[in-house]
């Protein structure tokens, strides 16, 4: 275990264990956190035992509530700067990552929470999970990729509707949109997170770093472009075990 302010960090086996660590703040999400997720994240991207990743919250009230307001709002100009070039860094370290991220989400999962989250690979979340974007409330842009992000999960109206309306989701609604992989009861949150992350990490780590890279780089690609990747990568697996 790393010893961190707003942090835990655990491997266990092939397993990294991320947790947001500020609970009596809901774990908002400030500059502090924002330069350990870059430092943790690297060391994953570097760390060739890791096979798999799992995002999770501290404490029993929310996975993160985002960004901590008195901080964020009120900030002289040189620590804004700073922000937006950490903030564009552990955004990119999280998409770019090379193994599967598995976020499991509880509680509250507000505004740089749900942005978080949706750079994840596969998200599960508990019962009691609600999910939103109160930026528009605020005045403010969700500033952490969720105009880019949510529309490729849900689609564009759902997107919208969400980030216009500032409301609140339960997790079944998040369910039916696509939002989340699956929902499940409080108690069989972390056990079904921790058996997917066992599955995942028994397979052949290069075939699982290219099956996720297949589907990401042929997302943003035609069809025809996108099975291009994909033979490219399987020509890459079968010579890398030859």
């Amino acid at each position: 275990m790393s010893n961190f302010d707003t942090l835990i960090f655990e491997k266990v086996g092939g397993i990294a264990y991320i947790a947001l660590n500020r609970p009596k703040v809901l774990n908002a999400y400030n500059t502090y956190m924002r330069d350990e997720l870059y430092q943790v994240l690297g060391a994953i991207r570097d760390d060739p035992e890791i096979r798999v990743v799992v995002l999770k919250g501290a404490g029993e009230k929310a996975f993160c509530v985002g960004a901590d307001l008195t901080e964020f709002l009120t900030a002289p100009s040189p620590t804004i700067a700073r922000q937006v070039r950490w903030e564009r860094d552990v955004w990119g370290l999280f998409l770019s990552c090379p193994r599967p991220v598995i976020a499991a989400l509880h509680g509250y999962v507000l505004g740089s929470g749900i942005e978080m989250a949706l750079c994840c690979d596969i998200r599960i979340a508990s019962e009691d999970t609600q999910f939103g974007l109160p930026e528009v409330g605020l005045g403010i842009i969700p500033a952490a990729g969720a105009t880019q992000t949510l529309p490729r999960v849900v689609g564009r109206a759902k997107a919208l509707e969400m980030i216009l309306m500032g409301s609140r989701i339960s997790a079944s609604e998040a369910l039916d949109m696509g939002l989340v992989n699956r929902v499940v009861p409080r108690s069989e949150l972390y056990p079904t997170v921790d058996s997917m992350a066992r599955r995942i990490s028994q397979f052949d780590p290069e075939v699982v770093t290219n099956i996720k890279q297949a589907v990401t780089r042929g997302l943003d690609l035609s069809l025809l472009e996108g099975l291009e990747v994909e033979r490219l990568l399987v020509s890459t697996t079968i010579r890398s075990k030859g």
